[in-house]
């Protein structure tokens, strides 16, 4: 399958030099928003009527040309509105009420594709992503909120996991999302696989997308389960909200939650690579972590030896 990751790559490369070529046409003489305390961080989300139209629509379609180009032909997506959720005592005036946030499981780049073409949101990312070759302008385009991942008095934490698992875990959520008190919309990815795993959690992004694109077909399975509302307890307590949806997806997807996260998956990574030179600041989380590192530094430690 080899001979298709030429095609492939020429075809999705073409694909994402059109969408860039459409949110540069859609943002000509259009002043970015700037954020009053970091200048540097602007976005397009203000754009209005044929700007934004035009943005969404071929945003969703050049989507899911793109997931095609990845091999994800078809997608199955399945609603499960039995679950085990106690909305029964919910008014129809509290369901009326608009989700505020979709609530995901991070697997991998792919995520992001997928979520575009069918219901286009907003994303938080790290700031680095804005200053990416033609994909930052397209983030601004979104609306994207860019948060600096390694800051530890960055205030807003918007995104539910941080980081990408292999499928088969779920990771502590971030509470920025469960601040308005608003019911959320979860859904659940997964990535069923025979060769390679299109999740993205050991390796390079370059290699990753080679190999993603040398198999001819990858699969993708959607659960959406119904919108959860949050009890008065949990609307006042943005972490038990959280931790709350948290147990619930990983009831209703069999998924096992973990306690680790972006720290100890750097850790993971620099064993990966026989870096034996872990940075300082990696030790610092609390006694799970430090015990994590320790046993991850003997690891490379004694690989290094042999």
């Amino acid at each position: 399958m080899v001979t298709l990751v030429p095609i492939r790559l020429v075809v999705g490369m073409t694909v994402l030099m059109l969408y860039y070529l459409i949110c540069w046409t859609c943002t000509l003489s259009l002043a970015p928003n700037r954020n009053e305390d970091e200048e540097e961080l602007e976005d397009y989300a203000h754009l209005c009527e044929w700007r934004r139209d035009v943005i969404v629509s071929c945003g969703r379609f050049l989507s899911r040309v793109m997931l095609v180009v990845f091999g994800f032909y078809w997608i199955n997506e399945t609603s499960d509105p039995e679950s085990n959720i106690e909305n029964g005592n919910r008014d129809q005036s509290e369901r009326l009420i608009r989700p505020g946030a979709i609530i995901s499981n991070h697997v991998s780049y792919v995520d992001i594709l997928y979520h575009m073409s069918s219901s286009f949101p907003s994303f938080v990312a790290k700031r680095s992503v804005s200053r990416l070759p033609l994909v930052g302008l397209i983030s601004k385009c979104l609306g994207c909120v860019f948060v600096q991942r390694e800051s530890k008095s960055s205030g807003f934490k918007g995104v539910s996991e941080g980081t990408t698992t292999n499928g088969n875990f779920l990771l502590p959520f971030k509470t920025g999302a469960f601040l308005a008190k608003a019911p959320v919309h979860v859904v659940i990815l997964r990535y069923p696989y025979r060769r390679f795993n299109p999740a993205w959690d050991s390796i390079s992004g370059v290699r990753h997308v080679m190999l993603l694109l040398c198999q001819f077909v990858n699969h993708l399975e959607v659960t959406r389960l119904p919108i959860y509302y949050p009890q008065e307890h949990e609307k006042d307590d943005p972490k038990l909200f959280a931790d709350s949806v948290r147990r619930f997806m990983s009831k209703e997807g069999n998924l096992i939650m973990s306690d680790i996260g972006l720290t100890e998956k750097r850790i993971y990574h620099a064993a990966l690579d026989g870096n034996n030179c872990l940075p300082t600041d990696l030790h610092q989380k609390d006694d799970l972590s430090f015990s994590f590192n320790k046993e991850l530094k003997d690891k490379v430690h004694y690989k290094t030896l042999r």
